[in-house]
């Protein structure tokens, strides 16, 4: 043995809303499913995914400049209501916590 340590890399994405990198597992990833913006914590669905933190401000700032359709690049825009619930409820828990 040489003496030296292996670390596991751990990936990092970018948050499409405040454009801050993080570990993939700090962030929310989401696909699109037939127009509609689907959250998908496990990470398991196929197609192109965007990451964005799980808190409302990245994903106001996202919706705001518009990242969910350049991030997919489809045209026109997107139904982000599931992705919002989801983050909006992270957020209730987070608060009802402290």
């Amino acid at each position: 043995m040489s003496g030296r340590t292996r670390v596991q890399a751990c990936p990092e994405r970018t948050c499409i809303g405040c454009r801050q990198r993080s570990a993939r597992d700090d962030l929310l990833r989401a696909v699109v499913i037939e127009g509609r913006c689907v959250p998908d914590p496990r990470g398991t669905l196929p197609g192109r995914g965007a990451y964005v933190h799980p808190v409302p401000a990245c994903y106001e700032l996202a919706v705001r400049r518009r990242a969910f359709p350049r991030a997919y690049r489809t045209q026109g825009p997107l139904d982000t209501g599931e992705l919002a619930r989801l983050i909006g409820r992270a957020e209730a828990q987070e608060t009802h916590q402290t």
